[in-house]
């Protein structure tokens, strides 16, 4: 088949959609069917751009949907796939258009097991490989190593995630926090709740996020999510999407365990001084009983939250290194606001829905401002999976029919500006004797131009506890409208823009919650924001802190094996290990490392490693 790029339709000429899926899990098929593809018009384009015939297009698929609304016209932006009625004769129309940027063979975007088990060489009890976490990087380690049938156990500290939608509910409704079962921890990672989005800026030469995807639409999400440029699911649909890879992985022989803490490492040193993998040491969090369990291959696919298993697998000298993140706030505007600015006089046209928008500044004090994980039609959210600290996050269902649109506005930092050396910081993040030991080991490090591995958490728990005192307690966070916040001065009033985070928002002044130069950084960002999208800084819009988990405060570096740099048996993945940011490149990632993992089992060459193995990223 050939791919061509750049066909572009005026919006006017698409199909539109008559009835709009709800966000309840059970709607009919119906709902979920888009709306036709403008296939005529795309065929005449395509045989225009090739220079045969239309009728010599045996086949077109829409491969990719985006809309440009740079121009008073909005047009549709499509990538197709076609075939011609004689098939012989594609090579020649390629070798006819060779080097055109548009025009190029298709590449086959299939994914096969690189390896596979035969029944009865499937690794016994003792030897299967374990994942940590069943976030979706956990999720699609587990099924690849399940399609490769290795029989995966999986340990997930949180609850399954109707059980764990309920606990969530329970803190935004009632402000009740349930450490281990929350916004962070659960059946499908952080990812859960939010915005569902499901695009990256990942490299990916072998087309794994297509892999992903179509697991996805296998289990049930919206099969336009294949094709269109910046894809969601929202949250009421994942619910259903991840009970349905989970029971894929169990078919399959993977076994998932919920509530099962992984509390300590069991490693022994080999001979050439590196760390190897033994096991584990489990918690039943129903039960309270602790047991040790064997585990030779490890996939640690953490959260960007699990703070705990950081700490451990620092103290045992696992290789850990400091690595840049983003703090800042939840900045709310009207979805109306954003939608006029990008879409004009389209508003309202059922095939562009409410409005995305992604920023940069680039402030002079040297800092990154950007828009993080955008959520248009949505509402603010409690994150936070640790009492007494406040942290926000965005969410939207699939509809984006909220009145709010709200995203991240956050600002770039690194290791020199973590509290290498505030030693009661250390002892605050980590109680007294950890902490001042910590301490004490941060003060050698720096001394040499080093930076401790668990110094940003310290900064995010600084952050998060400093939000909660703003608030006044309850798990309220502090709020400020971005004309106070500009003028340096407390909100005490809203104006038209009412908050959506739950439990709730107390107003003052969020300089004496964020470090002095992010705060100097987003009043330089904000005007300039309010010249690419009019209205951006109203003096009504809402900012609600603190957002501190945009990405891991830390690496858990790894080798092109992908194993840790000097723990045999142990590999790092997804957020928590610095290696994604966001649902499809952890999906991507946790598929990279199971392969590896699986190929070193089985004795055979896994697929080489590609470049982004050492990206560490905070998309949205």
């Amino acid at each position: 088949m050939i791919r061509i790029a750049e066909l572009k339709l005026p919006l006017q000429a698409l199909p539109v959609e008559t009835r709009r899926a709800a966000d309840a899990p059970a709607e009919t098929e119906a709902d979920r069917a888009p709306p036709p593809h403008p296939i005529a018009a795309l065929r005449a384009l395509a045989a225009q751009a090739l220079d045969v015939p239309p009728d010599a297009i045996a086949r077109l698929e829409v491969l990719k949907r985006a809309f440009d609304a740079r121009g008073a016209q909005i047009r549709a932006v499509f990538i197709v796939d076609v075939a011609l009625a004689d098939a012989a004769q594609e090579a020649a129309v390629l070798q006819r258009w060779a080097g055109h940027a548009h025009i190029q063979p298709t590449p086959d975007m299939s994914w096969r097991p690189p390896a596979r088990a035969v029944p009865d060489a499937a690794p016994a009890d003792g030897e299967r490989p374990v994942v940590v976490g069943f976030g979706p990087c956990g999720i699609f380690a587990a099924l690849t190593l399940a399609e490769m049938g290795l029989r995966p156990l999986v340990l997930e500290r949180g609850r399954p995630v109707r059980r764990r939608t309920k606990d969530t509910w329970g803190l935004w409704r009632k402000r009740v926090l349930t450490p281990e079962s929350n916004v962070q921890f659960g059946e499908g990672g952080a990812g859960l709740f939010s915005d569902g989005k499901l695009y990256s800026q990942i490299k990916d030469p072998r087309h794994l996020g297509r892999r992903v995807m179509q697991a996805f639409v296998d289990a049930g999400a919206p099969p336009e999510i294949l094709y269109e440029a910046h894809p969601h699911i929202g949250t009421f649909k994942l619910v259903k999407v991840v009970e349905a890879l989970r029971e894929r992985i169990t078919a399959l022989g993977g076994e998932v365990r919920f509530e099962q803490q992984v509390t300590d490492f069991v490693l022994e040193r080999t001979a050439d001084g590196r760390l190897a993998m033994q096991g584990l040491r489990v918690r039943d969090l129903a039960s309270g009983q602790e047991t040790t369990l064997s585990a030779r291959r490890v996939v640690l696919a953490l959260g960007h939250s699990a703070r705990d298993t950081f700490e451990q697998l620092h103290r045992h000298g696992v290789f850990l290194e400091a690595k840049p993140f983003s703090i800042g706030v939840r900045i709310e505007h009207p979805q109306s606001v954003i939608d006029r600015a990008r879409w004009g006089r389209h508003v309202g046209h059922p095939l562009l829905g409410a409005a995305a928008y992604k920023l940069v500044h680039h402030a002079h004090n040297g800092r990154a401002v950007y828009s993080f994980c955008m959520c248009p039609g949505g509402t603010v959210v409690a994150a936070t999976s640790e009492p007494e600290r406040v942290v926000t996050n965005g969410m939207s269902q699939y509809s984006r029919a909220e009145r709010n649109a709200n995203a991240g506005l956050v600002v770039g930092i690194g290791p020199a500006d973590f509290p290498q050396h505030d030693a009661a910081a250390w002892r605050a993040a980590f109680g007294d004797d950890a902490g001042s030991r910590y301490a004490a080991e941060a003060a050698a490090l720096g001394a040499h131009g080093g930076a401790h591995p668990l110094a940003g958490v310290v900064l995010q728990r600084q952050l998060e506890s400093a939000a909660y005192r703003a608030g006044g307690g309850g798990y309220l966070a502090p709020g400020q409208l971005v004309g106070d916040f500009l003028a340096a001065r407390p909100s005490r009033a809203l104006g038209d823009v009412v908050p959506s985070y739950k439990p709730g928002v107390t107003l003052g002044d969020l300089a004496t919650v964020l470090p002095a130069y992010a705060v100097q950084a987003m009043r330089e960002a904000l005007p300039v924001f309010g010249r690419q999208i009019r209205g951006y800084d109203r003096a009504d819009a809402v900012m609600t802190g603190v957002e501190t988990r945009t990405s891991s405060p830390l690496r858990i570096t790894r080798g092109a094996d992908y194993q840790s740099l000097n723990t045999a048996g142990l590999y790092p993945a997804g957020e928590g290990a610095g290696y994604a940011g966001g649902i499809l490149s952890a999906g991507v990632d946790g598929i990279k490392v199971a392969e590896a993992l699986g190929c070193h089992l089985l004795g055979v060459e896994p697929p080489p490693p590609d470049r982004s193995t050492r990206l560490a990223v905070t998309y949205g």
